[in-house]
């Protein structure tokens, strides 16, 4: 049994994200493709005498480090009864619309399941620390549905690079599905294709919607700014929201130079945006 374990939290990006209605519970239904950059927050686990969560990194502040933080939650869920140091490197965004809380919560739960030599908890025992936590538990593509409690692994992505960029505003989940205008909307076909190129996903994915896209930019318009930023940019496939926002996301062919140039475009010109290039994630 090793005394520490580190783990990666990458960000989670819905490629599509369509709301196909609403429980009497008041829960909305969804269908999304769900992919992963290998960018995100890094997360250690150690044996100790009694639990503690320390925060540090870019976008530590503000992260709580108390029992309200869905790590401390996640590993009271591994075991209540047993102590552990947990540590977090902060760089996604929080609230931004790429899981970047669920996402530190399940790396925490593979960290702890590697520490203690225990088996991980199954998916449907997440669903009390967050609907996105059953898809971030083994990160790779996957189609998302019901509540986010029905995960379909899929096949490898074609290589493809991405670029997340948030404008620094938040906005409230709860909001965006208030002011969402239907909620009975087409899923998505019941079976996808298989991709070939980054071009023929970035093709198909222009079929398909983010339906949580319009009432977001309607409550925050810099949204669209940021999408127009993208969308202009050299070799870009699709330029898209994900989740509820406000990160957006664009597609590039995988080892693009063009890329690393919009990054640094944008970044110039908008110094208070946060800007990251980097790849989708497939399955070792």
């Amino acid at each position: 049994m090793t005394d520490s374990v580190r783990a990666f939290a990458p960000a989670k990006v819905n490629l599509t994200l369509h709301v196909t209605g609403q429980r009497p519970d008041g829960y909305h239904l969804l269908d999304s493709l769900v992919a992963f950059a290998d960018i995100g927050d890094h997360i250690s686990a150690k044996n100790a005498d009694e639990t503690s969560l320390t925060v540090k990194g870019p976008r530590a502040a503000g992260v709580p480090t108390d029992a309200h933080n869905l790590m401390t939650k996640a590993a009271h869920l591994m075991d209540s009864e047993r102590p552990v140091a947990l540590s977090l490197e902060k760089t996604l965004p929080a609230a931004s619309g790429i899981g970047g809380g669920s996402s530190d919560a399940a790396a925490t739960l593979r960290a702890l399941a590697e520490l203690w030599d225990v088996p991980m908890p199954d998916a449907s025992d997440t669903l009390v620390l967050g609907a996105d936590l059953p898809v971030c538990l083994a990160p790779g593509p996957q189609r998302m549905a019901g509540i986010g409690e029905q995960i379909t692994p899929l096949p490898p992505l074609p290589a493809c690079d991405i670029l997340l960029v948030n404008p620094g505003v938040h906005v409230a989940t709860p909001s965006i599905f208030k002011a969402l205008g239907s909620r009975d909307n087409a899923p998505m076909p019941a079976q996808l294709p298989v991709w070939e190129t980054a071009a023929d996903l970035a093709d198909w994915l222009s079929t398909q919607r983010n339906d949580l896209e319009p009432p977001a930019v309607a409550t925050a318009p810099v949204i669209s700014d940021v999408l127009a930023e993208l969308s202009a940019a050299k070799g870009v496939l699709l330029a898209r929201m994900s989740g509820s926002g406000a990160t957006c996301f664009a597609l590039f062919e995988s080892e693009s130079p063009d890329i690393e140039n919009a990054a640094k475009s944008i970044a110039a010109r908008h110094p208070e945006w946060w800007v990251q290039a980097g790849k989708l994630l497939n399955p070792a």
